[in-house]
């Protein structure tokens, strides 16, 4: 097949995403010779005047934005009704891809991929562009490690304001900010709202809300509080969660006041836990008195305070790298209890000098007194003793009843916490069948389990076929699970197409059952086998059948030979066509009788 070029300089290679509004192929620019991502306007769209002129203005605005952690944009166009834009290759594959493929990803990777999708957001923030639809779908990883925002394509610019709508609401349900989900205008720290859950679901390798439709999920961004991400990734640290939790904050004015100082916030976190992990094994610094301190600049975390995080434990600055380290923590105690010792040990010495040089005599005497008994002190050092977490083992509760499952999970000194049920294939309704941390874990006390308990196995409604190709409706059958059966039938509709299901359309099907279609072979009917029966009968039914009678051919003994004592005058002895054979609907039959 010739591959389409567009305006002479853009060869469509092969499709790589197609989305609501646009299909992506790789391409080529023919004049630069260069690799490029081409994104098609569906072609639903290009009778909407007001839509195109929105896509090409917000087309040239995203053009406008250079940075290191956005796809660049090169030309936006038109070639007779196709409608596209031009954009940078990207290797790899995207956040969605990433997290599906491998579940949460390392805490370290996360975040560092967040603080670049804030900076990258940032730059556009600053030029008025609101991408609106963050998500990690529009985010492309390199095998480099190289994180870009795509898809601004429905972000909105500031210079489109006769062209944008307050209220229209773009984006997808999952990652849409509260305000956006009430219908008002998105702003800056919407597109951090959706960054905050893309880095929830990084992390968790889950989002923070769920549920059967589209409606059902917004409603939940506007009023219901996010699980906390360490219920589902103990590994998260504490500090971490409250980032997270800031930027998933319901009130816009809580959450990080820009993407630069989220983005900050993040980098500060990452630097943070790198160091604690360098300086774990040596020892903490010495205290000081507070004048000899030196004064360090002030952290990006504390040098703008945001109200989500008011009230909450502020993240430490990062360490000086000036200031030499002391000897461990557990070293200088143990120095302590030694001078302790020492010090019981040399008054013990010196009461026993005392008493052996008879001071103590002259003393009392001196004053009139008896000199009482020396009684030696019994120094005793109570050991410090730190209790350590209490530990508990994740039992097992797959293959149990949601009863019995919080019974043993709660056994065990542990939190259970269930999940929207899921379809399996394999467990049976109403028990579960996956389970948070796994089996056998060893994990601390009050450590959350999260539970799923089975619907059973999945149904899917049968899809409406009829009308389509066969070979169509049959490859988009077996995409869904199931085994298809064809079956060659006549039907007025055309030859090739599906004019009938068993089951039919929208009955609840398991994959793997079969589904048979009838496709057909054209406008045909069956020749009616009319021998034997007397003329006119004969004609009836061939009238019946939806075939034409053409006329009658008597023929006598002559003609008939042993056929003349089989049949009576006036009765059918033959017919061209022949009975049971499929012709055109309104084929001409000829009818063989035997002469009076």
């Amino acid at each position: 097949m010739q591959k389409k070029i567009l305006n002479n300089r853009y060869e469509l290679e092969q499709k790589i995403g197609e989305g609501g509004m646009a299909r992506v192929y790789l391409g080529r620019d023919l004049r630069l010779n260069r690799r490029v991502a081409i994104k098609t306007l569906h072609e639903r769209y290009a009778s909407d005047i007001s839509f195109l002129q929105r896509f090409h203005h917000e087309a040239q605005a995203a053009a406008g934005l250079r940075h290191p952690c956005i796809v660049n944009v090169y030309d936006v166009g038109q070639d007779g009704d196709i409608h596209y834009i031009v954009m940078e290759y990207v290797e790899g594959s995207d956040l969605k891809s990433l997290i599906l493929r491998n579940g949460p990803l390392p805490i370290d990777h996360a975040v560092a991929i967040a603080e670049d999708v804030a900076e990258g957001l940032e730059a556009a923030h600053r030029l008025g562009m609101i991408h609106r639809d963050v998500k990690p779908q529009n985010i492309l990883v390199s095998p480099s490690g190289e994180v870009k925002i795509t898809d601004f394509g429905i972000a909105k610019s500031s210079l489109s304001t006769a062209l944008t709508e307050t209220g229209v609401t773009f984006g997808t349900a999952d990652y849409l900010s509260p305000e956006q989900a009430r219908g008002l205008a998105a702003t800056p720290r919407s597109d951090i709202y959706a960054l905050g859950v893309t880095l929830y679901e990084m992390l968790t390798g889950r989002l923070p809300f769920t549920g059967e439709n589209t409606v059902a999920v917004a409603m939940q961004h506007v009023s219901v509080d996010p699980p906390p991400p360490r219920m589902f990734n103990p590994q998260i640290p504490p500090r971490l969660e409250e980032l997270v939790l800031a930027a998933l904050s319901k009130n816009p004015d809580e959450r990080p006041a820009s993407a630069r100082e989220f983005a900050q916030m993040l980098r500060a976190y990452r630097t943070a836990s790198q160091e604690a992990t360098i300086v774990r094994p040596a020892a903490p610094r010495l205290s000081q008195p507070r004048s000899a301190q030196p004064r360090s600049a002030p952290s990006p975390m504390t040098a703008a305070p945001i109200g989500s995080l008011a009230g909450r434990t502020a993240l430490p600055p990062p360490r000086s790298p000036g200031v030499t380290q002391a000897p461990p923590a557990s070293s200088g105690r143990d120095l302590g209890i030694f001078l302790l010792g020492m010090m019981f040990i040399g008054l013990i010495l010196g009461v026993v000098y005392l008493a052996a040089t008879g001071a103590f005599d002259n003393l009392f005497h001196f004053s009139g007194g008896t000199r009482p008994p020396v009684v030696l002190p019994e120094p005793t050092i109570e050991p410090t003793v730190t209790p350590g977490p209490q530990m508990a083992v994740v039992p097992n509760v797959i293959g149990l009843d949601e009863r019995s499952a919080i019974a043993a999970i709660e056994g065990a000194g542990l939190l259970p916490y269930a999940e929207l049920p899921r379809a399996s294939d394999v467990v049976s309704a109403g028990l579960v069948f996956d389970q948070f941390p796994p089996a056998t874990t060893v994990v601390t006390a009050s450590t959350v389990v999260t539970y799923v308990v089975s619907t059973g196995p999945e149904t899917i409604p049968l899809p409406d076929v009829v009308t389509m190709r066969g070979i169509d409706a049959e490859f988009q059958l077996r995409s869904l699970g199931f085994q298809v059966q064809a079956v060659s039938a006549p039907d007025r509709l055309s030859a090739g197409f599906v004019f009938r299901t068993e089951p039919p359309a929208g009955t609840p099907l398991r994959r793997g059952d079969t589904v048979t279609i009838f496709v057909s072979i054209g406008d045909k009917v069956r020749m009616p086998d009319v021998t034997g029966l007397p003329e006119e009968e004969a004609i009836r039914r061939v009238v019946a059948a939806g075939l034409t009678w053409s006329y009658s051919d008597y023929q006598g003994c002559d003609k008939l030979g042993d056929l003349c004592n089989r049949y009576a005058p006036g009765i059918v002895v033959s017919s061209i066509p022949r009975g049971g054979e499929l012709v055109d609907r309104g084929t001409p039959v000829t009818l063989g009788v035997r002469a009076p």
